[in-house]
């Protein structure tokens, strides 16, 4: 395939799939706000997010090698068909006036399931649709998209919910996965890649050639364990973010919030397509960290304007584009086609599996540890740093997190391997 109309084929799945994937991030934006709004627990809107990535952690290297072996456009069409379908069996369930939570975890972990099988084909079909000297661009439409779906989604899903409640977010979530699945079937081309012996293997020596790859590889190695420690830092935030700001402002506000830190994104993004390659992608990839965790954090922390909140939120996600972008054309350039599905597979593993601990701890601390805590400093120095009431052992928990970044990328910033990378 000729490299224009190659990236003419990238820019149509990229096109789609981005379609398809602002309609699915609303549906879980609604749901925590049906969710918080019916038990009022971070703990158990953390949950949500649990329930989808447990099955996703166990699941990726076994599946990482199937994937290697598997025709990538037949695995997406599956997996977004199975998510679709359970999508669909939660609208059945609403109009029934019977949800709950537990449908709503079982959903999930199905959900994550098929996400287990989409991702890392998803990754494959990407690097084989994009010529090599494209890779950057690619990266940075993909960050362009994330941020964009950032942005749009928490208002178009408040919206929605606020004038009919799941079922008009449901109908939008499923008409733009018909779209996208129609395409992706119909019109993009994803080409086969060359069989190898290794599909006459069996899957236990498929599993230790990805790791292998990363025990010869530190760098990549502390790279995927740098951002696992920053994935888990972000999902205590994920946690507390709703229980903060729906205990002292209003569901339109936390939307809002959220929104500017998809505009920030999409500044990050526009630019990131103007900046020339680094000289040491990894650098950037810590620099732009250590912005985002030492800024928003300590202004969700110690301010109680929503202004400042969204001040704070466009400083902490600027940088995260930029991030994307180095992170995604790293990997790209450093693991060879033929076994990215196994090492994406593995660092699935390796870097995903701290965010269904982080959304327990998070939701564990702001539910039991921090509220708690405030609750019993009424007038004293806490309560005129943190605020007092609902919410405030939150804002506290956002100064500790904050700390805890910056040290994650200190720390990791001495680390030799991870360094030189690129160098």
């Amino acid at each position: 395939m000729k490299d224009e109309k190659k990236f003419s084929n990238f820019i149509l799945l990229w096109a789609t799939q981005t379609l398809s994937r602002l309609g699915s991030s609303l549906t879980p934006f609604a749901l925590i706000l049906w969710a918080y709004g019916e038990t009022g627990s971070a703990l158990s809107t953390a949950l949500l997010t649990v329930s989808s990535y447990v099955p996703y952690i166990l699941l990726s290297l076994p599946v990482g090698t199937l994937t290697d072996r598997m025709n990538k456009k037949r695995l997406m069409l599956l997996s977004d068909t199975a998510a679709a379908l359970c999508t669909l069996t939660i609208l059945f369930v609403w109009l029934s006036g019977n949800l709950a939570m537990w449908h709503l975890y079982l959903v999930n972990a199905i959900t994550g399931t098929a996400q287990t099988f989409q991702q890392p084909a998803s990754e494959v079909a990407t690097t084989l649709v994009t010529p090599e000297d494209k890779y950057q661009k690619a990266g940075s439409l993909n960050a362009l998209a994330y941020s964009v779906i950032n942005m749009a989604s928490p208002v178009i899903a408040t919206a929605l919910y606020s004038a009919c409640g799941l079922t008009l977010v449901i109908i939008v979530d499923l008409s733009t996965f018909t779209l996208a699945f129609l395409s992706l079937l119909l019109f993009v081309r994803i080409p086969e890649m060359k069989r190898e012996k290794y599909e006459e293997r069996h899957i236990m020596i498929d599993l230790k050639e990805a790791l292998r790859f990363l025990r010869t590889n530190i760098g990549i190695l502390q790279v995927m364990l740098f951002l696992a420690a920053i994935n888990f830092i972000a999902s205590i935030y994920n946690a507390a973010l709703p229980a903060m700001i729906l205990s002292f402002e209003s569901e339109s506000i936390l939307a809002a919030v959220q929104s500017v830190a998809g505009i920030a994104m999409i500044a990050g993004s526009m630019v990131s397509t103007v900046l020339p390659s680094p000289k040491n992608r990894v650098r950037v990839i810590i620099i732009s960290l250590f912005i985002s965790m030492s800024t928003e954090n300590f202004m969700l922390s110690f301010f109680r304007k929503p202004i400042m909140w969204c001040i704070g939120a466009f400083l902490g996600w600027l940088c995260i584009p930029v991030m994307n972008t180095n992170l995604d054309a790293l990997l790209r350039s450093q693991i060879p086609s033929a076994i990215q599905g196994r090492v994406y597979s593995a660092r699935n593993m390796f870097q995903f599996f701290t965010i269904p601990l982080g959304y327990l701890a998070g939701g564990f601390l702001v539910d039991a540890v921090f509220e708690p805590f405030m609750a019993d400093k009424a007038e004293t120095i806490f309560n005129q740093l943190f605020g007092s009431g609902k919410g405030s052992g939150a804002a506290f928990l956002f100064a500790v997190i904050g700390v805890m970044g910056v040290l994650v990328c200190v720390i990791f910033s001495k680390l030799s391997a991870m360094r030189k990378l690129e160098g």
